[in-house]
């Protein structure tokens, strides 16, 4: 008879994560042996606890929950990977596939439900939120080029074409130009509206983004 499947939990909030872990441990074949709050904490908890399946939330500090789950892909082969996070963004779900996640589902998954994803995924199965998955695929990938993203992420902290010209070592028309173009692909009106956009599909969540 194998052992109880081995669960590693990453989220930054520490009741969000307590909870998760007390949840999972009522079940007799589910084993939470490595919890952690920071993204950049993942392969190195996995690399010492060996869990057969990491449970990883998308927004934390010092590494989002994409790029964890491609370092922890790459560290740690046999881990299997199921994102659980508030925001079901369709962006995060393409990318998180993308990086190498066997599993996407939003937090408010009743925990019966959220105890079986996690055993499908051991299996070798996919699991994704059914919504999620009909979102993703209306949506398509983002528009967007990787300067243009650039660009939105710092327009989210405000400030003039000026400011953002000297954050990004750009050109004030170069920074305009770049914004015109985000605020056109996005169907917006407005600089905040294309911000608000591309955050809710999931657009700006990456290299750069780690808080």
């Amino acid at each position: 008879m194998t052992g109880p499947i081995r669960l590693l939990l990453a989220d930054d909030q520490a009741l969000v994560r307590g909870a998760l872990a007390a949840l999972l441990s009522l079940e007799p074949d589910l084993d939470v042996v490595a919890e952690v709050g920071r993204g950049d904490e993942v392969r190195d908890a996995a690399l010492r606890a060996r869990p057969d399946v990491a449970l990883l939330d998308v927004e934390m500090p010092g590494m989002d929950g994409i790029a964890a789950t491609a370092a922890l892909r790459e560290a740690v082969p046999s881990c299997r990977v199921l994102v659980v996070t508030t925001f079901g963004r369709p962006g995060y779900l393409r990318r998180a596939m993308e990086a190498g996640a066997s599993g996407f589902v939003v937090k408010d998954t009743p925990a019966r439900q959220l105890a079986d994803a996690v055993r499908r995924v051991h299996e070798g199965l996919r699991v994704v939120d059914p919504t999620l998955a009909a979102e993703t695929l209306a949506t398509g990938r983002s528009p967007l080029t990787e300067r243009e993203t650039e660009v939105l992420r710092a327009a989210r902290d405000g400030g003039t074409a000026a400011d953002l010209a000297r954050k990004l070592h750009l050109s004030e028309g170069t920074v305009r130009n770049h914004l015109s173009a985000a605020i056109g692909k996005t169907g917006a009106r407005t600089r905040a509206g294309a911000v608000r956009v591309a955050e809710e599909n999931g657009w700006l969540l990456g290299e750069g983004d780690r808080s």
